[in-house]
């Protein structure tokens, strides 16, 4: 009856004012216990942004778990990526976790990037994080998954006055159909705010502080804890899929090869001269073979297979504007820049095309002229991906 509650006040925007306990237990979580004490291995993953990338909760959860299982030989994978939002985790997920083999456990954050970094509408922060579980469920069964909503001060503010933020709202009302547990370390963080036992500065702003990272993993570690007090089952239960909130979640997403593509003149795969270029360009991003072009009306063509087409891109000072032609159809003008792209190459993922019919396409990417407020024409596309 509380989650039917939940959901109906997170329809709303609003929060019960009896909920007090924000280590949400929901569904089971021991799989992986089996898995961690009879096989004496495991796969535990971090996905999320800057947030799960930081030596922040991340390392303070591994060691809980070394602690706990000190027989087990871990598997850890940081799959933290800063400035990322669900929907790029989405289409990261196949080459970034799965390919690194099946996960036994893995904690998702991304509620602050929705928010601030994709200023994600409900329905992308669903589709994202929904395809998230989906995609991982389908991939193993019995995978056990705990979402863990962090905040920033405008998300606290509207928890001050009685609302749930859009992005960890939305990511609840996953949670609640998919029967998964959460970590609701914004709200914690209120309450203590509130009854005068913590502060804003001292769990440290967006990117939390020490002790505000020890307070997130508190709150991680009680669902483990009131997860694991019975006895060890003796074999897995896989977990039983749920219809989808919104059947075009990502849940298939996946990287295409930038080298199967068309490439038009003007357009390159290679590693930019990021010497040359105003802004700077993250240590992760130097080194790599994109898919480039600054010269405008040069194109790209894309064939694929699927229902959604997706850059993630890197958009920096000189990001221009790309267009797209879906089958032939007319362009539709996409400006890339970001917020963020003045003085940074500012990775972010871009729908090129959703809600289209299951079947085989093409896609062409033309680059836009630079016009105002554009300082240039640059389209720099780290990998396209299919859904």
């Amino acid at each position: 009856m509380w989650c039917i509650g939940l959901a109906i006040m997170l329809v709303s925007g609003q929060m019960p004012n009896n909920a007090t306990e924000f280590a949400i237990n929901r569904g089971s979580l021991d799989n992986c216990r089996v898995k961690f004490t009879r096989d004496k291995s495991g796969h535990v993953v971090f996905m999320g942004g800057s947030i799960t990338e930081m030596e922040g909760y991340r390392p303070i959860m591994m060691e809980a778990l070394k602690r706990r299982f000190p027989d087990t030989a871990f598997q850890f994978t940081n799959a933290g990526v800063a400035s990322t939002c669900s929907t790029t985790g989405a289409f990261r997920l196949a080459d970034e976790v799965l390919a690194k083999g099946p996960v036994d456990l893995i904690f998702v954050e991304f509620a602050v990037n929705d928010d601030q970094d994709a200023h994600h509408a409900k329905r992308e922060c669903i589709r994202g994080m929904e395809g998230i579980v989906r995609h991982l469920r389908a991939h193993n069964p019995n995978c056990d998954i705990v979402m863990v909503h962090f905040v920033n001060e405008g998300m606290l503010a509207s928890i001050a006055k009685g609302q749930e933020p859009l992005s960890s709202g939305a990511h609840e009302e996953v949670a609640i159909r998919h029967n998964i547990s959460s970590a609701h370390v914004a709200r914690e963080l209120a309450g203590k705010i509130k009854d005068g036992s913590f502060t804003w500065a001292r769990y440290g702003g967006v990117h939390p502080a020490k002790p505000g990272n020890e307070l997130a993993a508190s709150v991680v570690e009680r669902i483990l804890e009131k997860s694991w007090t019975g006895p060890v089952p003796k074999t897995m239960a896989p977990h039983q899929a749920a219809q989808p909130l919104d059947p075009a979640s990502y849940s298939r997403a996946k990287f295409i090869d930038n080298s199967s593509l068309t490439r038009g003149e003007g357009w390159e795969l290679s590693v930019p001269a990021w010497k040359n270029l105003k802004g700077d360009c993250r240590v992760r991003f130097r080194s790599l073979p994109i898919l480039h072009s600054e010269k405008a009306g040069a194109t790209l063509t894309v064939p694929f297979a699927g229902r959604a087409l997706a850059a993630y891109l890197l958009a920096g000072p000189d990001a221009g504007v790309a267009e797209i032609s879906i089958d032939g159809g007319s362009f539709k003008a996409m400006p890339l820049r970001h917020a963020y792209s003045k003085g940074l190459h500012y990775p972010r993922t871009v729908m090129l095309a959703s809600d289209l019919e299951d079947k085989p396409h093409v896609a062409t990417i033309r680059v836009g002229a630079s016009s105002a407020p554009m300082d240039g024409s640059a389209i720099r596309i780290i990998r396209l991906g299919v859904d």
